[in-house]
């Protein structure tokens, strides 16, 4: 009985170090800990399909994640409020607009530098930014577009 004890205490204390190494792996793999990085704003008349932790990117590459939305009470607008990498200096004329990763695909905040030499400060506002691109509205539209003109094409009105 002492042998399967003296096992099952190894094989205890074997998970015990794996569990630790995937913690320690997954902390330093992602951004929780990082303190190089600045936080900025964002807001939108939409931001259908963003969530707190999605990703940021620019050019295709993460930099950041979405750490809050919530509604300005006064504008209505939905304000994003995002990190990125401290690496990154933003020109003030930066733009933010809500992409997609295919057509049914998952939303991310995506980010375009602009040219300015003056640069958005710690907690400071992107201000030309794009909402979502709504598949079923572009779909009405074309819908409505081939039915008005097929009433053109045949004089009903």
């Amino acid at each position: 009985m002492e042998k399967g004890r003296a096992f099952e205490t190894v094989v205890g204390f074997f998970v015990l170090m794996v569990a630790l190494f995937f913690f320690y792996f997954v902390y330093h793999k992602s951004t929780w800990h990082s303190t190089n990085q600045y936080r900025l704003v964002a807001k939108f008349d939409k931001a259908d399909g963003l969530e707190e932790g999605t990703d940021v990117k620019m050019s295709g590459v993460r930099v950041g994640k979405i750490s809050r939305i919530c509604v300005d009470p006064r504008q209505f607008f939905a304000v994003v409020e995002f990190y990125v990498s401290g690496d990154l200096k933003l020109p003030r004329d930066s733009s933010a607009s809500v992409a997609s990763d295919g057509l049914f695909g998952g939303k991310y905040l995506s980010l375009t530098p602009g040219g300015e030499d003056e640069n958005i400060p710690e907690d400071g506002e992107i201000v030309n930014t794009v909402g979502p691109i709504s598949f079923e509205s572009l779909l009405g539209d074309f819908v409505r577009s081939k039915t008005e003109s097929q009433d053109g094409e045949t004089g009903n009105k």
